[in-house]
């Protein structure tokens, strides 16, 4: 008897995190994009994703009040494949499913290494207001065949965060893409997180609480502490480089 094939993988939603997850009680919604690989057309690994179950909860919690949804997005496969960019079609997907789910509500991608390539390539989705990118994987863009897309940032909000020993994820890619963006759209900036590399453990409490103050203000419009405020603002290159040191995080409540 021939044995049927294995279903095809699908993209999910994780369980929701926060507000309850009904329609009325829902606002705001953000998505968190795990990291994943350049090349890889394996099944997703829940390692990834249960690395962002933490920061997803602790961002819950911050929006409780003004009832926001956390949901960790499950890929299909592991790799972004080159043009087929598996993980941005699986963001996209997600936006679509949240959509579905809670109605027209506005939407955060967060992203960490190559959930943050997804997460801005995505960006252009209607109900995408804002990104952050937490040490976004890039492709080197002196040998790539086209640059990465920016036009898609403009009108958001864009937060990209990254430390400067990341060895996965070169941080001086994240700031040439930053820079490009900013000359379109000037809601653009990126904080350097000296001395840690692309997990970002050193320096993790003041990363979430940067990320906490950053998704609560873009979604639902509160007034953003003085650092991000002063980020925004800033001309290039002091809105690009802005330095995230340890302690910062515990200004930002």
């Amino acid at each position: 008897m021939a044995q049927q094939a294995p279903a095809p993988p699908e993209a999910r939603l994780g369980r929701a995190v926060g507000a309850g997850g009904t329609q009325s009680a829902v606002s705001g919604v953000v998505l968190l994009l795990p990291d994943g690989d350049p090349v890889s057309r394996r099944r997703s690994s829940p390692l990834p994703y249960a690395s962002l179950r933490p920061p997803a909860r602790r961002l819950a919690r911050a929006g409780r009040g003004d009832g926001l949804a956390a949901h960790v997005v499950r890929y299909r496969f592991r790799g972004w494949n080159g043009t087929d960019a598996h993980l941005a079609e699986d963001a996209s997907w997600a936006v679509d499913e949240a959509l579905r789910r809670y109605g027209d509500v506005p939407v955060c991608l967060a992203g960490h290494g190559m959930g943050g390539r997804a997460a801005l390539h995505t960006a252009g989705h209607h109900a995408v207001t804002s990104v952050l990118a937490v040490a976004p994987w890039l492709p080197d863009d002196d040998v790539a065949a086209e640059p990465e897309p920016v036009k898609q940032l403009v009108g958001r909000q864009v937060l990209i965060v990254h430390g400067t020993t990341d060895a996965r994820s070169d941080p001086e890619l994240s700031y040439r893409l930053a820079e490009r963006a900013k000359k379109t759209n000037r809601d653009t900036c990126r904080f350097e997180v000296h001395s840690d590399g692309h997990s970002l453990r050193q320096h993790r409490s003041e990363v979430v609480a940067l990320a906490s103050d950053f998704v609560r203000g873009a979604l639902f419009s509160h007034a953003y502490a003085r650092p991000v405020v002063d980020a925004f603002a800033a001309p290039p290159p002091l809105g690009l480089r802005m330095p995230l040191a340890a302690g910062f995080g515990r200004t930002l409540q």
